[in-house]
């Protein structure tokens, strides 16, 4: 197994750093991966400053995209830790994975990614059946949720303004 193991890292999370696989379960529909993060520090997102002393850990459970018909769930074992930073008003914080999860995040970028694209091409009612065909089905509300969090694209200032002496 331990041979394996780096290519499953390479394999699952090639485009992230700092997670580390330590399973593969394969039940009925449902592929589960156990992760774990790596990074020996990370940032307090309140301060910014880095910090090592690890307070506690838990395992968040999002989802991925579907592999090979089956739904994929991630169970991602993410550490907290305390700011070293005595004025910052938070005292711990929960390390994210760039790439992988967000702040209160239940699916990961991957798949958030996926429904946001579906989402900006059928939008509602379609776009919820298509996920259903590629197998993460999500309500239009979500779809349209998603669409609704991305930032507006910038406005060019135009270079020319025209009068109409009807208006």
């Amino acid at each position: 197994m331990n041979e394996v193991r780096p290519q499953l890292d390479e394999l699952l999370f090639s485009s992230v750093e700092g997670v580390s696989v330590e399973s593969v379960k394969v039940t009925g529909t449902i592929v589960r991966v156990e992760a774990r993060t790596t990074a020996m520090r990370a940032a307090c997102p309140g301060c910014g400053c880095w910090s090592g002393r690890i307070h506690g850990s838990y395992v968040g459970i999002p989802r991925d995209l579907p592999a090979a018909g089956k739904f994929v769930v991630v169970s991602l074992r993410v550490r907290r830790f305390v700011c070293a930073e005595d004025s910052c008003p938070r005292k711990t914080f929960a390390e994210q994975v760039a790439g992988l999860t967000r702040r209160f995040g239940r699916r990961t970028e991957r798949l958030r990614s996926a429904l946001v694209s579906v989402g900006l091409a059928l939008a509602g009612r379609a776009g919820a059946r298509m996920t259903d065909v590629f197998g993460s089905p999500v309500s239009r509300n979500t779809l349209l949720r998603l669409i609704t969090s991305l930032p507006d694209p910038p406005i060019a200032t135009p270079r020319v303004v025209g009068v109409d002496e009807y208006a």
